[in-house]
């Protein structure tokens, strides 16, 4: 066996095809509870902290105002809004503002501004007029060369090279001279730089700004606009650091065109950077130039924080740059989703930790936290998640022996939401402690009240409950931002400081928080579209936060269905059907007493399923015949007649929606229409193929009470009266026993029907028939909110089905049907050994440079252990009943039974 190593390029391209078939999104990673968009400058909105995108604001909707939009809404007097003089200058047709001039306007937006507007504006108008004739050739043109790396064929054939650079040139010199106001006259020149740039005709584009706008004594938005057009011109005669310094000056006094400035900028050294610190001449450009040093040099940015401090406390982008700090620490502590079971994770402890072997565990945990580390220090930060696995310390699924004074008492031992195993370690930590004292001497010498704020969170992410309380109560502002991020935190330090969750504490919450628990009317919340509109979802939020807190609560006090109901459907047991979990939600479904949170915010979950008490008693009678407990099962069928089919959904391709599935009147819905071949047994093993193909029916005829097609009820029935005929002597007794035995190899993890027991529809893989799942009774040791991403199924109990072989072999006086019997008891005994190789995995790690030798001496073992322990019937076939046809056949079909005959 040889061991084969991967490239990290390998890695890469198999991070990049599972992120593009299981979508990924970072920002969708953590719970947004310290809002970035609270800064009071919103032209900063697209340099806070983002992993999805290049800027914040790429895919959510803007709120920074348009500067020029801005100007021209003053120029007219503010007659117009700010969207209907959006409207006016950007998307307003040439006919319209044509129609307008010639008197007869018929646009709503122009005939409200009513007669006399024209005369009194029309050097704007006419200004806007030239303005939407030039803009839609108004693109420099593509010139391919060797170096080009993308070309749109369909891409649009105007551009500015289009127009007779003569005549447009003449007619804006003309109408520039013509326009008496300066503003107007200063556009003109605008369109003079930006036609000359785009043209690329360098030289005269300098000329321009220097002949037609610089002269115009005003630093407005035709300006911004001149200068930005003036740097791509200076950018294409190679004047980089004149560029680069117009272009942060275009970035220092714009809003709306930091985030392209920024683009154009070229700091991509250390010189580059130097040169505009050199140039900066006011305290204002050296807290934009350290900014922008911190913004594309994000390892830590407190030594630039330091020095834009000493330059001015009250910096609206020294908040920015203490924003995307907190964010990237909140990404750290506070991911949506826990794995691992070290103990430093914030979610809290597991329900159980076996004290024997907790040293241990503690130590495996360590190593393997250690070892992850290192390892994601080389992939890029945008796939972080992809990998995520872990070592539980609980595997038992039994909760520890916790009691209430121990969860109120012990600190230590309460859940809390603030450290994650994998992004989480002491250069992390100083980091917070860093950040702490940092925002604590801003607090105290600024005068806006966000530090207070921030100081305040960043408490909360130590576990200082009440000292962040403390500080958020004596922060005195009007904001509105402000306000609503500070009683989010209040709520945040309640809840999260809350060790046990009891009924006065669920009424509390539902008087003063019910808003962040129920379901509000439609507001828009935080969110992420793409280019082409396409909505990705709202990210997740603070009750989605908070949900997560009270489920893990819930999980540690015992209250196995509260939790699960928390972050899950009742339908979603069927995909795990865990038995202890199963009845801890139909304890919570049939308790009598429920809070109005119980009622309002768990019970709410209950509700996807049409018939509940059917959908309980199947899951019941399916434990019930996986354990060969027929009289149980059938017992609960019986109060399951009128289950309507296992919950699920299908696309419906007219509403365009998911509906429920409908189930046809032949289909097995998981309680009908389950045909007689599961008392048969299969010729090959093929879970893909028909019934037909796959399963051969045994001789029924004695048993006139297995019917063609049945339900689970009826199914229970044929069993039991079969057990009864099984109690005898004879051959029909053997036969019976032996059908048992088939039904329950059957509907095993190696059996074609397989999904009979298990709530699924078919037997197609899946995590319910893997091996390595039967042990992890307790997916995840915090919660249940990814209880979908892995699946549990109890173990099957392959001795049962053995055991009723071997009745059935003892009675039988056919050597051919007893050799049938032998194949079949074999098939099971396999199973049992497929259990033990799941539990007894190998230990030899990868990285081990022995471990090629090491596994092929650790596969050895495990053949001699099959061979020893795990082939008795496989033995006795071969010894006793090798010359019988049955045996013959089966070497044909079954090509390792042929090689161990061999």
């Amino acid at each position: 066996m040889k061991k084969h190593l991967l490239s990290l390029a390998v890695i890469a391209l198999f991070y990049t095809e599972s992120n593009a078939c299981a979508w990924s999104d970072p920002d969708y990673e953590y719970f947004n509870l310290f809002t970035q968009s609270i800064i009071k400058d919103k032209s900063y909105l697209p340099f806070l902290h983002s992993y999805s995108t290049r800027f914040y604001t790429d895919f959510r909707p803007s709120q920074i105002p348009d500067e020029n939009t801005d100007s021209w809404k003053r120029f007219f007097g503010n007659r117009f809004t700010y969207a209907e003089t959006d409207y006016l200058i950007n998307k307003i047709s040439l006919n319209d503002l044509n129609a307008l001039k010639k008197g007869n306007p018929t646009n709503p937006l122009l005939t409200k501004a009513g007669p006399g507007f024209y005369q009194k504006y029309h050097e704007a108008i006419d200004y806007l007029i030239e303005a939407k004739y030039l803009e839609p050739y108004m693109r420099i043109n593509f010139v391919e060369n060797a170096d080009s790396f993308y070309y749109n064929e369909t891409q649009n054939d105007k551009n500015a090279t289009s127009l007779d650079y003569n005549k447009t040139i003449s007619a804006l010199t003309s109408l520039y001279r013509t326009a008496q106001n300066p503003e107007i006259k200063q556009r003109y020149g605008y369109q003079l730089v930006r036609f000359n740039h785009y043209t690329r005709n360098y030289d005269a584009a300098l000329k321009a700004f220097k002949t037609y706008v610089e002269p115009i004594r005003l630093k407005g938005a035709p300006y911004i606009m001149a200068l930005d057009q003036l740097a791509g011109a200076q950018r294409g005669l190679g004047m980089n650091s004149d560029a680069n310094w117009n272009f942060f000056q275009v970035f220092k006094d714009s809003r709306s065109r930091k985030e392209s400035a920024f683009v154009s900028m070229k700091l991509s050294d250390t010189a580059s950077f130097n040169n505009i610190l050199k140039r900066a001449g006011t305290d204002d450009e050296k807290n934009i130039a350290y900014f922008l040093l911190g913004y594309e040099d994000f390892n830590n940015p407190i030594p630039i924080m330091e020095k834009m401090y000493a330059i001015n406390p009250d910096s609206e982008i020294l908040k920015v740059m203490a924003i995307r700090s907190i964010n990237e620490l909140e990404r750290s502590y506070l991911p949506i989703y826990y794995y691992s079971n070290d103990e430093n994770s914030t979610i809290q402890v597991s329900k159980s930790t076996n004290n024997s072997n907790a040293d241990q565990a503690k130590a495996e945990t360590s190593e393997v936290k250690k070892e992850e580390l290192s390892f994601w220090q080389k992939i890029i930060r945008f796939f972080r998640n992809l990998f995520r696995g872990s070592k539980n310390k609980n595997t038992d699924g039994n909760k520890a022996d916790q009691s209430e004074d121990e969860l109120l008492d012990n600190p230590n031992r309460i859940p809390v939401f603030t450290k994650n195993n994998y992004y989480y370690d002491e250069q992390t930590n100083d980091f917070l402690n860093d950040l702490e004292k940092f925002t604590d001497k801003a607090k105290g010498k600024s005068k806006d009240e966000y530090w207070q704020i921030a100081d305040a969170y960043l408490k909360f992410l130590k576990k200082d409950y009440e000292g962040s309380t403390e500080v958020l109560n004596d922060i005195e502002t009007t904001n509105p931002e402000y306000l609503e991020e500070i009683k989010r935190m209040k709520v945040l330090n309640d809840i999260v400081s809350r060790p046990k969750i009891d009924a006065a504490y669920e009424d509390h919450l539902m008087k003063d928080y019910a808003d962040y628990f129920t379901d509000q009317p439609e507001v828009k919340k935080d969110s992420i579209e793409n280019e082409n509109g396409d909505y990705y979802g709202e990210v997740p939020s603070t009750k989605d936060f908070l949900k997560d807190v009270l489920a893990n609560r819930y999980f540690l006090q015992g209250e196995d269905g509260k939790s699960f109901l928390m972050n899950n459907k009742l339908s979603d047991l069927q995909y795990n059907p865990n038995s202890a979990l199963v009845k801890s939600v139909e304890a919570f479904y049939r308790k009598p007493d429920k809070t109005q949170f119980e009622q309002q915010i768990i019970a709410k979950n209950l509700d996807d399923v049409g018939n509940i008490d059917a959908f309980f008693a199947v899951l019941y009678g399916d434990r019930a015949m996986r354990q060969a407990d027929f009289e149980k099962a059938r017992s609960y069928y019986a109060k399951a007649q009128n289950f309507s089919g296992i919950p699920r959904s299908e696309w419906d391709y007219d509403q365009k929606k998911l509906a429920p599935l409908q189930y046809t009147a032949t289909a097995y819905n998981g309680f009908k229409n389950i045909p007689d071949l599961v008392f048969g047994h299969n010729v090959w093993e093929s879970y893909q193929s028909s019934p037909a193909e796959t399963m051969e029916k045994e001789d029924y005829s004695a048993f006139p009470f297995i019917r063609p097609v049945m339900s689970k009820f009826e199914l229970s029935d044929a069993l039991l009266q079969l057990k009864k005929t099984g109690s005898g002597n004879d051959e029909k007794a053997a036969k019976a026993n032996q059908l048992i035995g088939n039904l329950l190899y059957n509907t095993s993890i190696l059996g074609y029907y397989r999904q009979l027991f298990v709530m699924d529809l078919d037997n197609t893989n899946g995590g319910k028939y893997d091996f390595q799942g039967t042990d992890k009774r307790n997916p995840n040791p915090y919660y249940y909110k990814n209880f979908l991403d892995r699946s549990y199924t109890e173990p099957d109990n392959f001795d049962l089905a053995i055991s009723y072989y071997k009745k059935a072999l003892a009675l039988s006086p056919d050597k051919e049907h007893k050799a049938r019997i032998l194949f079949q008891m074999a098939s099971a005994e396999q199973g049992k050994y497929y259990q033990y190789e799941a539990k007894n995995p190998s230990k030899t790690d990868y990285s081990d440079p022995k471990w090629s030798e090491k596994s092929d001496a650790y596969q050895q073992q495990l053949n001699q252990i099959k061979n020893q322990k795990y082939r008795t019937y496989f033995a006795m076939l071969k010894s006793r009943y090798a010359d019988t046809e049955t045996a013959k056949n089966l070497m044909g079909s079954c090509s390792y039974f042929g090689y161990f005959m061999k």
